[in-house]
């Protein structure tokens, strides 16, 4: 263990591409400063815990997790997917609350990292991670409708209620400024992201917006006061008789910030040439900077897949960039809190709504809607769940859901059909036992629970047969399931009179087989065997006699048990 956890730690060579290009690394993390500054203190605000704890934990969030995690690429800090899941752990448990589930999260991390689970993320489907992504947009989004019309004592259960409530007390008492506002400012980020894409438009708009609101009589919400510093760590926050109560919580925040932080740290590797990130150490990264970040009085964080993105395009080739990042915020909260305060929540408003239209790749999601039913089905359902529920619940069920569509697509695509011999394929006298009533199937593809039962059922059905060869050597799974039913069909035939053989088992495959009741006894009673020909020898000198009825056709039975198997077909008779 204590091996395992010194390979999570940071390493020497973290920095030699450092050591390269600092100066570029250095401009590419003031870049991406600028980008983030808005949208800390807008996603601050949208979690509930104020502007201050957003500047807080991209500053402290991003350090750690640069100097800690397994990207060189990585930027880290507060994420629009991570208000969406700590805006109503702030309504239950409030502030201490959200800290102590940020600290239990990054626990939970780190024991992720240490049992090596971040690989696994890859296996998540493309519709699973479009679906939520299109599902946090719209949460986002609806979450900035009361700042949008100005509206401050919104109410309701679920982000769509407190917008439809904000919608409602709008229309009695109508403010076009910070309407206007939010349009203006969402409108110039995405026109100019189209324009000039390397150019800070949400830094430009929010200036911009704070100063029409200082000059104009608009009567628009601002942030409001922010200590010119940071606050004393702390753990005040911590008590250990409300861990039961705030566990799911921190089993939400921890899944979706491994979730984010990897399927970040992929679009990243993606962008560039020769880079791989480290997913357990990315993991190991992400916990140590969520049990820091509440102590310095920062909300949970996490990877953002924007901020990631701005950073490779800005030229960034190592941590660097990202540790430049968080200093320059850093700086922000020593020497500009003042000129942050005035800021106008509509102006934010309008940033996160240009960040949720971008988040979304239209022409991905439509392609994934007519791809197939199955895909389309899942990203629908994935979407409507994280707007209705939550993240967690969201991509828990589209998981669930699309494995299920899965087995059932491989299930009813078995077929069972029969194939003449293949010249060469067995010699003369081969054949002649064949025509002694020995029948050959051959099973291709798993055998496992979804897609064993209706077809090894047949192999019950067959008639005026003496013994049966099951050739084995294609099967590349079997689970308990498919061996029981197997068994269950051995135990039937051997019922019925008719001798079974097994040839060409995988070694991997022996344990299983050899514990089942039915496949058991055909290990204890020395029928199974390396290939095929020897089953056939042993089947010559079991049925020596020739049998007056007529033979059944000279083929042998092919159960495909999963359609278009890749790799090279194996040696004949295998």
């Amino acid at each position: 263990m204590a091996t395992r956890f010194v390979e999570l730690l940071p390493q020497r060579s973290d920095w030699t591409a450092a050591r390269r290009s600092p100066r570029r690394d250095i401009l590419a993390g003031v870049t991406v400063a600028i980008v983030a500054l808005p949208l800390a203190l807008a996603f601050g605000v949208a979690s509930g815990m104020g502007a201050q704890a957003g500047l807080i934990t991209a500053v402290v969030a991003g350090a750690v997790a640069a100097l800690f995690g397994g990207s060189n690429l990585q930027v880290s800090g507060p994420t629009g997917a991570m208000t969406v899941v700590l805006l109503p752990i702030v309504h239950r448990f409030g502030g201490p609350g959200v800290l102590m589930v940020g600290a239990m999260a990054g626990l939970l991390l780190i024991a992720l990292a240490v049992a090596r689970l971040g690989r696994y993320v890859r296996y998540l489907p493309t519709p699973v991670v479009e679906g939520f992504t299109a599902g946090i947009a719209a949460v986002i989004a609806l979450q900035q409708i009361p700042a949008a019309l100005g509206v401050a004592d919104a109410h309701g259960d679920k982000v769509w209620a407190v917008a439809g409530d904000a919608v409602i007390r709008f229309s009695r008492q109508p403010n076009p400024a910070p309407v206007v506002m939010t349009v203006v400012v969402a409108g110039v980020i995405l026109a100019g992201a189209r324009w000039r894409p390397a150019l800070p438009f949400s830094l430009f708009t929010v200036a911009a917006g704070t100063i029409v609101a200082e000059l104009a009589p608009l009567h628009l919400a601002r942030i409001g006061a922010l200590p010119s510093g940071f606050l004393a760590p702390s753990i005040s926050f911590w008590d250990w008789h409300a861990l039961p109560d705030l566990m799911t919580a921190a089993l939400a925040v921890s899944a979706l910030a491994a979730l984010e932080s990897l399927l970040s740290a992929t679009v990243a590797d993606g962008m560039t040439v020769n880079e791989r990130h480290h997913p357990d150490r990315e993991l190991f990264g992400q916990g140590l900077a969520n049990i820091i970040t509440p102590i310095m009085g920062g909300v949970p964080a996490t990877a953002a897949i924007a901020r990631t993105a701005v950073n490779v395009r800005a030229g960034a080739r190592s941590k660097l960039a990202a540790l430049t990042h968080a200093v320059v915020l850093a700086g922000v909260v020593l020497a500009a809190a003042p000129l942050v305060s005035r800021i106008p929540l509509a102006a934010l408003a309008g940033v996160l709504i240009a960040t949720t239209v971008r988040m979304v790749e239209a022409a991905s999601v439509l392609a994934l809607l007519r791809a197939t039913r199955r895909d389309a089905v899942v990203l629908v359902l994935t979407f409507a769940v994280t707007l209705v529920f939550d993240l967690v619940t969201a991509v828990a069920l589209g998981l669930g859901v699309a494995a299920l569509l899965a087995l059932r697509s491989v299930a009813r695509s078995v077929r069972i059909e029969q194939i003449p011999l293949e010249t060469g394929d067995f010699t003369a006298e081969e054949q002649s036992l064949l025509a002694q009533h020995i029948v050959a199937y051959r099973l291709d593809g798993p055998l496992f629970f979804a897609a064993a039962h209706d077809f090894l059922i047949q192999l019950t059905e067959v008639a005026d047969i003496r013994v049966v060869i099951l050739r084995m050597s294609r099967v590349s799974t079997i689970d308990a399931t498919g061996a029981h039913i197997l068994g269950d069909a051995v135990a039937r035939l051997r019922h019925r009179g008719i001798t079974v053989l097994l040839s060409g088992v995988d070694p991997r495959h022996e344990k299983v087989l050899s514990t089942v009741a039915g496949t058991a006894y055909l290990y204890r009673t020395g029928l199974v065997f390396p290939d095929t020909p020897t089953a056939i020898g042993f089947a010559r000198h079991l049925h020596h006699q020739p049998v007056e009825a007529s033979p059944p056709a000279q083929q042998e039975t092919h159960l495909t048990l999963a359609p278009n198997m890749p790799g090279p077909a194996p040696d004949p008779l295998h």
